[in-house]
């Protein structure tokens, strides 16, 4: 059997830094800040955790940044089934009976691509990979390289980061996060935008009307503080919501703004994005219900 070496400086290279802020600015919708500090981290060589609840532009962003540097982004999903061997690679199987274990026949996880091709290897619910898998990554992290059994060794190009996002404020089904990670790379803090943000993020992903754009914003914005809610709404609710009533309202021949029509819409974008907190018996539809009326109310007294 014979063993690969990868071979790749250990040192992390700058990235351009103003190629990256400037696709952030054409791409994402008043995150210049953070598209700012997340360049400056990553050309510093350094690795990110960013922190936030889903739908804050986390992935956007950083597809922005990866294109602006000129680096290949691979992306992985964060999850309980996301052990060393998938993050890593394997061997085939069928290859391996007829062959043998040979460098050929090893076929690489999404962390040897990233790190042979340069990338940054973005890892979404971190905080849901389970704790062997961190251990994986934190080694790579501190030594820059990995060595895999049976394949040999594999160095990290010198644009290679990780980036790691998490949702803090989830605790269902999520392990902690050594301190480890922390002090290995640098925090961004990615919290809800302001209303008039997400209403140009929702005018820009959908073309809706403006009045109909607004109280789909209003609405998801009220499930964030809703007393019977223990996880609100992202702006992606209210992008669901308004794409689903103008195509509803071409359905029943109604305008998208029609009551009825707008309310069916919401139902169907919000209740699965929404968790009732622990003792709320009352039915998610009829809590969406009482949000969109609200909205409908706030802003007609606005």
């Amino acid at each position: 059997m014979r063993s690969r070496t990868v071979t790749s400086v250990r040192t992390a290279a700058h990235l351009d830094v103003a190629g990256m802020v400037r696709v952030a600015r054409q791409r994402v919708v008043d995150r210049l800040r953070e598209a700012e500090v997340v360049a400056a981290a990553l050309s510093a060589g350094r690795n990110i955790v960013l922190e936030g609840p889903p739908g804050t532009g986390k992935t956007t962003l950083l597809r922005a940044l990866a294109d602006g540097a000129g680096v290949p982004l691979v992306l992985v999903e964060g999850n309980a089934e996301l052990t060393p061997t998938r993050l890593v690679g394997h061997h085939d199987a069928s290859r391996v009976l007829t062959e043998d274990y040979r460098p050929e026949n090893f076929v690489p996880g999404p962390l040897t691509r990233a790190m042979t091709e340069g990338a940054l290897l973005y890892v979404e619910e971190f905080n849901r990979v389970p704790e062997e898998t961190m251990n994986v990554l934190l080694g790579v992290l501190s030594e820059r390289e990995m060595h895999v059994p049976r394949y040999g060794r594999v160095a990290a190009r010198p644009t290679f980061r990780l980036v790691a996002a998490m949702n803090p404020f989830d605790a269902v089904g999520t392990a902690r996060v050594t301190p480890a990670l922390y002090d290995r790379s640098c925090r961004v803090a990615m919290a809800y935008q302001d209303e008039d943000a997400e209403l140009r993020v929702v005018e820009a992903g959908t073309g809706g009307e403006a009045a109909l754009v607004a109280r789909a914003v209003r609405a998801v914005r009220i499930t964030r503080d809703h007393p019977e809610l223990r996880i609100g709404a992202s702006v992606r609710g209210a992008i669901d919501t308004v794409l689903i009533a103008v195509e509803l309202g071409a359905v029943r021949e109604t305008p998208a703004l029609e009551e009825a029509t707008g309310l069916d819409a919401a139902l169907a974008a919000l209740t699965g994005k929404v968790t009732r907190g622990d003792g709320v018996s009352r039915p998610v539809e009829d809590v969406v219900a009482d949000i969109w009326r609200r909205a409908g109310e706030e802003l007609g007294k606005a």
